[in-house]
């Protein structure tokens, strides 16, 4: 057992929409990445998804809604919602998301993280 300094973590990143597993509980994996501009519609049908923003602020569009989170907030997206996030400027975040989830769902897009990588 070590800490983790997850911003040390993130600085190791120089891509977007580019998820890092830096940890793993309980069929979780702990995961940050940056992120900037649109992602795609998606959902996943059977996992919820934990968003924690760290560093700057970040929109997630829902069908019939947006939520803006700021630094030190977080969202739980429940399975089977769509949603799009969106980072108008770069943002530093956190997710917690069972191992075997897509990472975008059953959409197929050049976003699209087959095989997440461990930092």
């Amino acid at each position: 057992m070590e800490s983790i300094n997850v911003r040390e973590k993130l600085n190791l990143i120089d891509d977007h929409w580019n998820p890092r597993i830096i940890g793993e509980l309980n069929g979780q994996q702990v995961k940050v990445a940056k992120i900037e501009g649109e992602f795609v519609w998606h959902n996943h049908k059977n996992e919820d998804e934990l968003f924690y923003i760290i560093k700057g602020k970040l929109i997630i569009e829902f069908r019939d809604k947006e939520v803006e989170l700021n630094e030190g907030e977080m969202i739980i997206v429940p399975k089977g919602v769509d949603h799009k996030p969106i980072a108008e400027q770069e943002v530093w975040i956190m997710l917690f998301e069972p191992k075997n989830i897509k990472h975008t769902g059953n959409v197929e897009h050049k976003l699209t993280v087959k095989k997440f990588k461990k930092i």
